[in-house]
């Protein structure tokens, strides 16, 4: 592609000029960058992931706002972009939403079906490469480094390609981000959606940053936002001016991370072989249980060992898994599949318990495990719970205990269920 610095995205046809509209087809979806036909890591992200599978599902939806939610928590679990237009967001309370847009279809959350949708998706990317990093149901990094032979052309050109045959073969959109590391790959997924195709370039990443709010980074939530506030750091450009080593010293580990990410380092690689699929902790007993309150604080311990795994590695996982095993070597495996990821132990404990009484029917038992499966990042995890006040509450009690834990040690306090119950072993992350 020498001499050419982007293409048609409609009829792939190469694009040379300055022209706005495609000289070949007249299409106005153009893509051209300086650096566009030397990157090759990708992130791509279906375009309202949900929604999009509903409509696909039903064409009458085709042209109405839809929100995928509702249910026992009352909020909204992702939304198309005309809901998005009149000021519908993921996480809002559901009255929120119908405030915002009340001429809003809402739909029930179909995860069996997403779950399906998002495989096939993934296994049209791994036609592509063998290095696809999930890093949730409908997202992936991509590293397309190697493979030019193979398709015939560069990343970009494949990419584009790719976005096609998932519209013409799945029914859904994706947008694409192609970018020289994963967190610029992330943001730059996010410019143009639906059906994006960016660019950001290694030159121009320092510059570009600069501009950009604090909490366009990466593990930056609204707590970090107001301690970086709280310091007048607002925007991305004043921690380009601050020292790392001062960083660090007023925010740890996580002055270092934002430091860099500040700057566009970024020196993960795409991980295929060791990305988690599951975290669960478990316990096999020296003498057989079968009571409530024998299994109860081990299940609660358990669910704390799980979330501070996921909590560490900010990450969250979707659907909760209950494992049990009989004196007689039987294994029973329970799963209930949440409307939104959670790396809280409240809430694991609270489905993990329900799950566990149904199997309290006198049968003894040797092991006990929970854990969660369908990881994903915790950007979206454990909104407010509108029904359940109390569930609220004590997620911010839990919050409040892990900055203690994480100052004086893991035992510094306990619930009133666990005291006196042994700390389970490091939690164990599954790959296959």
């Amino acid at each position: 592609m020498d001499g050419q610095f982007g293409f048609c995205r409609d009829c792939l046809t190469p694009q040379s000029a300055s022209h706005r509209r495609c000289e070949a087809c007249g299409g106005p979806r153009l893509v051209r960058h300086k650096e566009l036909f030397d990157l090759s890591l990708a992130h791509i992200d279906c375009d309202a992931f949900y929604a999009s599978v509903e409509k696909r599902d039903n064409p009458e939806l085709a042209d109405q706002p839809v929100i995928v939610g509702g249910g026992k928590r009352g909020v909204v679990s992702t939304c198309c972009y005309i809901a998005r237009i009149n000021g519908v967001r993921s996480a809002m309370p559901m009255f929120k939403a119908l405030k915002a847009c009340p001429h809003a279809v809402v739909v029930k959350p179909r995860m069996s079906v997403y779950s399906e949708v998002g495989k096939q998706v993934r296994e049209m990317m791994r036609t592509l490469t063998p290095a696809v990093e999930p890093i949730s149901i409908d997202e992936a990094f991509l590293d397309l480094s190697g493979t030019e032979k193979l398709h015939g052309g560069p990343a970009a050109l494949t990419l584009a390609k790719f976005a096609q045959t998932v519209e013409n073969e799945v029914g859904i959109s994706v947008s694409v981000g192609l970018a020289p590391n994963k967190f610029l790959a992330k943001v730059a997924s996010d410019f143009e959606k639906p059906r994006g195709f960016s660019v950001i370039g290694a030159e121009e990443a320092y510059d570009f940053l600069a501009e950009q709010p604090v909490s366009l980074i990466w593990g930056v939530g609204k707590a970090m936002q107001n301690r970086l506030h709280a310091d007048n750091i607002h925007l991305i450009a004043d921690l380009q001016k601050a020292e790392e080593n001062d960083l660090i010293r007023r925010y740890g580990s996580m002055g270092q991370h934002i430091s860099r990410l500040a700057r566009g380092e970024d020196f993960r690689r795409v991980e295929t072989r060791n990305a988690a699929k599951s975290v669960s902790s478990e316990t096999t007993f020296n003498t057989d249980m079968s009571s409530r309150e024998q299994l109860l604080p081990i299940l609660r311990r358990q669910s704390e060992r799980v979330a501070e795994r996921l909590k560490d590695k900010h990450i969250a996982g979707q659907t909760v898994v209950l494992k049990l095993k009989t004196s007689e070597f039987k294994s029973r495996t329970r799963n209930t599949t949440l409307p939104d990821p959670t790396q809280l132990a409240d809430r694991m404990f609270s489905v993990g318990r329900t799950m566990l009484e149904k199997e309290l029917d006198g049968t003894k038992f040797r092991l006990l495990g929970i854990g969660v499966s369908d990881l994903q990042s915790d950007e979206t995890a454990d909104p407010g719970d509108l029904i359940d006040v109390g569930a609220t509450k004590r997620a911010a009690v839990e919050r409040a205990m892990d900055k203690v834990r994480g100052k004086y040690g893991g035992d510094s306090v306990e619930l009133g269920l666990t005291f006196g119950t042994k700390r389970p072993p490091k939690p164990t992350e599954k790959t296959d």
